[in-house]
């Protein structure tokens, strides 16, 4: 069983208590759980990581990995974490990773990065708060269904345009890049859209207004 928490595209979150008891019963089941948090940094839940020792030693079945680029915005690093309570697990993974599995930019990276930590979490503090901005900015603009979302992207339903045009004028006219989400969801007309700072989510929301007709420029 794979579950991706918070959830891609749709930023759907389960709580940390609600996911230890789907891993109890992926463990009756005799299920290996996956578990995926890449994102849960960004989630309202405080102390929502699976990675702890107590937990990964008492379910054998739970797998646990994070992309650590994905929080911290480093993709180009390819840095990330799996964790497990099941020594054989562990065993294989290091008996098929490479010797050199990171480079010396990635190593230097994980060197310096709890120096960082204060700052780390204040940055995902401002975050949380502009998330909840921005949602309840989108959310007045008519034609758009936006999804809650506890990561650090909104999946937005267009009631009333099409996902291709959208999609072409705000790259197009606005210089703006979105994901196009018509071939993940079979034809179904959503879009998934950053939340940057506040000058940059201030932009979609103009543009996004102008194109469905709120607001008219002189």
């Amino acid at each position: 069983l794979i579950v991706i928490n918070p959830d891609n595209p749709s930023g759907n979150y389960i709580k940390k208590d609600d996911l230890v008891g789907l891993i109890e019963w992926s463990t009756k089941k005799d299920l290996t759980i996956i578990i995926d948090e890449s994102f849960a940094d960004f989630a309202d839940e405080d102390n929502n990581s699976l990675i702890n020792q107590d937990i990964l030693n008492q379910y054998h079945n739970l797998v646990v990995i994070k992309s650590i680029s994905k929080s911290y915005g480093v993709p180009g690093l390819r840095l990330g974490v799996l964790a497990s309570g099941d020594a054989s697990i562990i065993s294989l993974i290091k008996k098929e990773l490479s010797i050199w599995n990171i480079n010396s930019f990635a190593e230097f990276y994980m060197q310096i990065a709890e120096k960082y930590r204060n700052k780390y979490e204040l940055a995902l503090k401002y975050f949380k708060d502009e998330r909840r901005r921005f949602f309840n900015e989108l959310r007045k603009i008519s034609g758009l269904r936006v999804i809650p979302s506890q990561a650090n992207y909104f999946m937005i339903e267009l009631l009333e345009s099409n996902v291709d045009d959208i999609s072409n004028i705000l790259l197009t006219k606005y210089n703006i890049l979105i994901k196009n989400l018509k071939e993940k969801l079979e034809g179904k007309e959503y879009i998934r859209v950053a939340i940057r700072d506040t000058d940059d989510n201030n932009l979609l929301i103009e543009a996004l207004k102008t194109y469905l007709g709120n607001k008219v420029y002189s």
